[in-house]
């Protein structure tokens, strides 16, 4: 018997050289101790000569023994039995040849990864009812429409002789369309680091010293809430630093921040040592092979101890150079500017060697690292750029967006033409919001990029239905027996897409026996009367994280009493669903909306700052009351009014269908269009 040598074959295709089926074969193996898991295994020659000899000899000393046998019988055969015989004989015989043409003529279907149950049974001709059967013995409740997975699919169809071979879809796979770059087209680029650490442990402020900019302050609570690329120039070289957020809640965004760099800084503070997200840091850093450079922070302070922290750090396998390891560590101060200069020298010594090249000259492929949706300019999509040369009018698609590159912006907000390899910049063009991670590729079709984006939501949705029906008996039982379980769905709406992934994750950790959190939708954007509507029907409650509803969702709320809970730090949104789910609610300061004004004109007053000439639209705004800046329906600051004005008077309040000039205190950044919210805090005991 001769099989066709290659490099490696299959278990299902050897099976059909030797006239087995896939099960007899792989039984046969794992009794000759060749461990393979299912059909679509492979198997090396010396391993396929091996089991062709060995299952060849026994093939022929059983087939001898059956010779003998049936000679034996055949020299005395009694009369009554003769009949019988040939009967059972003529039985045999059929049912031999079937097996036998069952064996020969395995049949191989090729389906996607997901199929209707309709279009299986067609493909094996079979009536449908058995698979539904046969699906709901093993707990999947399916309909003859409904979709099944490839998984399952291929369960069922070897219990009818059938193999099934996975489509692969080529267009779907963008790992296809990415060539391997020749070492003679590589050119030098630009490191990436990422800045990593614990809440609190100085890694903004340490950027800022780095990049002499203010960020902290703009973030709610001095935490930072999103992902911020920005490139830096050392030494007359590029360098472009991540800013990754601390709070564990933002483990996945860290995460993917990991995933793009080439160096992590990790920040530990000298007076506070290795903290949990300092480890989850670290962790992040070595799954993904990246060098760590520790820089010991605030040593500048009193009780700051940085041979404890190194200490702490040998307990996780970064032991420092100074104690005889391969792990850089520089004491620095973000806020005295200690060590910076040393700590900058390490990157640069770290980057040269690690020799890092990108081919610029190819069409581009990178990261996205953020994307949100802007009122006025659409999705907008911070991109690092990893490979190529990203260029304005390039056709792009990032998951399940695709568009045109209409403009390009770099960190300082200036527009540009091209991205180079390892610059990161907002990119504005595509058709809808892409997740945080995806990876964004150029084409050279607008038409292919459309088709590959739109079976790619065909794909998610697909995903989405087989998640809601796939239901065990186990669990049917459950819910039937668990009557008082509860469960609370909540609809999130953030303003960037990585806050609505962190906030998803951090909520449903929060589930317990008694209570069942689950996110049933989260996106990007303003609250609207759809998401109202939909919390309506699904008795779901909303959570905003840095996102206001409009006029029409909130009266549309108030009407079907629907709960809208807005938060502007995560600790906040957290350790509220945690009391509500303990039932140990402290008394809740409710905010009492006073009114709204729309600022129609900024004046620059001396010594004082801007100040908002705005028009009343609604209610009225009272001296000394909670302001709220609310920019294209995000919020952008909250604070409180310092003056009040009408004409050159001071006033207590201006009353609707006015106009004023208003005053917020420790805030200049004013534009025409932007609406300020006057409310009030009323406490409300439980």
């Amino acid at each position: 018997m001769e099989v066709n040598k290659m490099s490696k074959t299959r278990v299902y295709e050897l099976a059909k050289e030797l006239k087995l089926t896939s099960k007899e074969l792989i039984s046969k193996l794992n009794d000759l101790d060749i461990n393979v898991k299912n059909h679509m295994s492979t198997l090396e020659d010396d391993e396929v000569s091996l089991i062709i000899d060995l299952l060849t000899e026994k093939e022929e000393t059983e087939t001898d023994d059956l010779v003998d046998e049936y000679e034996e019988l055949n020299e005395k055969p009694s009369k009554k039995s003769t009949k019988k015989q040939k009967k059972s004989d003529s039985k045999k015989a059929k049912e031999s040849n079937m097996n036998v043409q069952q064996n020969d003529t395995v049949k191989i279907i090729s389906i996607p990864a997901f199929i209707t149950v309709k279009e299986l049974s067609e493909k094996m001709k079979i009536n449908p009812s058995d698979i539904i059967k046969k699906l709901i013995s093993r707990g999947i409740m399916v309909t003859i429409n409904q979709q099944i997975d490839y998984e399952n699919a291929s369960q069922i169809a070897e219990e009818y002789g059938f193999l099934l071979e996975k489509k692969e879809d080529n267009e779907d796979n963008l790992e296809i369309i990415d060539k391997e770059d020749d070492e003679k087209d590589l050119l030098p680029r630009p490191p990436v680091i990422t800045v990593m650490g614990h809440v609190d442990h100085g890694k903004t402020s340490l950027l800022d010293a780095i990049r002499k900019t203010n960020v902290t302050q703009r973030e709610a609570g001095g935490i930072t809430q999103h992902i911020g690329a920005s490139v830096v120039e050392i030494n007359g070289k590029k360098v472009v630093f991540l800013d990754t957020p601390g709070h564990e809640a933002f483990t996945a965004m860290r995460a993917r921040g990991a995933s793009v760099t080439d160096i992590a800084v990790l920040v530990v503070a000298a007076d506070d040592g290795v903290m949990p997200q300092t480890i989850e840091a670290i962790n992040h850093a070595k799954a993904a092979n990246v060098p760590i450079i520790v820089a010991i922070n605030k040593i500048d302070k009193p009780n700051a101890n940085p041979d404890r922290v190194k200490q702490e750090l040998v307990e996780h396998g970064l032991v420092p150079e100074d104690w005889g390891g391969n792990t850089i560590c520089v004491n620095v101060s973000a806020q005295k500017n200690i060590g910076l200069d040393d700590l900058l020298e390490m990157i640069l010594l770290e980057a040269e060697m690690l020799e890092l090249k990108a081919n610029p000259n190819r069409p581009a492929r990178g990261t996205i690292i953020e994307a949100q949706l802007d009122k006025n300019r659409g999705p907008i999509a911070t991109v690092l750029v990893q490979k190529g040369t990203l260029k304005t009018g390039d056709v792009i698609i990032a998951g399940t967006a695709y568009g045109k590159v209409r403009a390009m912006f770099d960190d300082k907000g200036r527009k540009v033409k091209k991205a180079t390899p390892s610059i990161p910049v907002e990119v504005l063009g595509l058709s809808d919001v892409p997740k945080a991670g995806d990876i964004l590729v150029v084409l050279d079709d607008e038409k292919k990029a459309r088709s590959i984006a739109e079976k790619r939501k065909e794909k998610y949705r697909e995903e989405e239905i087989m998640q809601k029906q796939k239901i065990s008996l186990d669990e049917l039982f459950n819910q039937i027996k668990e009557g008082s379980v509860k469960e609370l769905d909540i609809i999130l709406k953030a303003d960037v897409q990585g806050s609505v992934e962190a906030l998803r994750n951090s909520i449903e950790q929060l589930s317990n026996d008694d209570v069942r959190l689950r996110v049933i939708h989260g996106a990007v954007g303003a609250i609207t009367e759809t998401d109202v509507m939909f919390a309506s029907a699904s008795n779901a409650i909303i959570i905003g994280f840095n996102v206001r509803p409009d006029s029409k969702a909130k009266s549309l709320a108030e009407k079907e009493k629907v709960d809208i809970r807005l938060y502007r730090i995560i600790y906040d949104a957290i350790d509220d669903l945690k009391a509500a789910m303990k039932g140990m609610l402290e008394p809740e300061f409710r905010e009492k909306e006073l009114g709204k004004a729309e600022v129609r004109a900024v004046f620059r007053v001396p010594n004082v700052g801007n100040v908002a000439g705005c028009y009343v639209i609604e209610g009225k705004i009272i001296r000394n009351a909670n302001i709220r800046v609310v920019r294209d329906g995000i919020v952008i600051f909250e604070g409180k009014i310092s003056s009040l004005k009408r004409f050159k008077d001071d006033v207590k309040e201006v009353q609707s269908g006015f106009e004023c000039g208003i005053g917020i205190e420790r805030f200049n950044d004013i534009k025409e269009g932007d609406v300020l919210e006057a409310y009030q805090m009323e406490e409300i005991p439980r």
